[in-house]
């Protein structure tokens, strides 16, 4: 068996294939991000190995389009995350940085850890549809924040009065908003209160269309696992965070595997006759926040939880690692919901039929 490595960028990829018990080098090449580039990679593999893995680095703003090409020609395709290369650099012998070395860390990566310790690529099409709207809500959010900010330090110049009875966070309601709209249009006009309107009104429209977008996602939420609205603690927002970036549980063939890539599976950090384990500070960030919200409102307010956690610390653990039980409880439940929710997920081994001996796989048509 061989393992490709790809390195994804914007215009161009990088393939590296090395064997897959020895690291030892088969071949590389670079390709163009196109599907007449997909094509390509699928030759340069065909003429290496029939027996093969594909190992991309997560990084799926740019390698979506080579992954649905791979995953349509029956190829199996994983996912590394970025960390796991960032290691494999650090123990390479190999000195610089190239986009070569890079792809080459990534087929090592699966070399050293095992091809089943890494999820297969899966396009989820309604996940991937909440992940670019709960991340476009994001961005719209920070860009209000910042125009609340130049807005204020606008009003304590021009009215001072206005800004004090303005609370800290009361300008993202309509209500306020409105409000404070009327009170500018009373004001003598100046260069400084021309921008301060202008951002106003801009603070306003981003405000409702921050409101178009949460009832557009608590829809396609309730399309794809209404059942996660309904568990304490999750809300619409924390429910697309979850559901976008898991991008298909089915691709995690157990619930362990899942509270990795959450970051929530707790480090053994035992020695001699201390045995505990230590805080994960890898796996996905937001996906840990998402848990770490539901664990705190769980810990307030639900009984079972509460006494879940006086277990625990009748166990002489300390609060943190009792949250930390918690927290992985809590992605071991999550993982079983979105498992159930989505359909089955192709196994790409059974597919490996569909392969030519010579020439390229046909292609399905890319979406990227």
């Amino acid at each position: 068996m061989i393992v490709i490595g790809a390195d994804t960028h914007k215009r161009n990829h990088t393939l590296v294939a090395v064997d897959g018990q020895t690291g030892t080098l088969r071949g590389q090449r670079q390709i163009p991000a196109t599907d007449a580039g997909s094509l390509d990679a699928l030759r340069f593999a065909v003429g290496l190995d029939d027996e093969r893995v594909w190992a991309i680095e997560d990084c799926r703003h740019v390698s979506s389009r080579l992954e649905a090409a791979l995953m349509a020609a029956g190829e199996h395709v994983i996912r590394v995350p970025a960390g796991k290369t960032m290691q494999a650099r650090k123990v390479s012998r190999q000195a610089g940085k190239s986009d070569p070395i890079d792809a080459r860390a990534v087929a090592l990566t699966v070399v050293r850890d095992g091809v089943d310790s890494f999820p297969v690529a899966f396009t989820d099409e309604h996940a991937l549809e909440i992940r670019v709207l709960c991340d476009f809500r994001e961005q719209l959010i920070a860009e209000r924040t910042r125009m609340i900010n130049r807005l204020r330090w606008h009003l304590v110049t021009i009215a001072p009065h206005i800004e004090t009875s303005i609370a800290q966070a009361a300008l993202k309601g309509p209500h306020v908003c409105a409000r404070v709209t009327r009170q500018l249009a009373r004001l003598p006009i100046s260069p400084q209160l021309r921008v301060a309107r202008r951002l106003m009104r801009r603070i306003t429209e981003i405000g409702r269309e921050e409101r178009e977008l949460l009832a557009d996602l608590k829809i396609l939420i309730q399309a794809h696992t209404p059942l996660l609205l309904e568990q304490q603690g999750c809300g619409t927002v924390t429910a697309a965070i979850i559901i976008g970036h898991t991008a298909g549980a089915r691709r995690f063939s157990t619930d362990a595997q899942f509270a990795r890539h959450t970051g929530t599976a707790p480090i053994p950090a035992s020695s001699g006759n201390t045995q505990r384990h230590r805080l994960h500070r890898g796996g996905d960030r937001q996906l840990n926040r998402a848990i770490h919200i539901i664990a705190l409102c769980r810990a307030q307010w639900d009984p079972q939880t509460r006494a879940y956690l006086d277990r625990k610390l009748a166990e002489r653990k300390t609060k943190l690692e009792a949250l930390r039980c918690l927290k992985r409880y809590i992605a071991r439940q999550i993982w079983r919901l979105l498992y159930s929710a989505e359909p089955l997920l192709t196994d790409p081994t059974t597919e490996s039929s569909q392969r030519t001996a010579v020439g390229a796989p046909g292609l399905m048509p890319c979406t990227g």
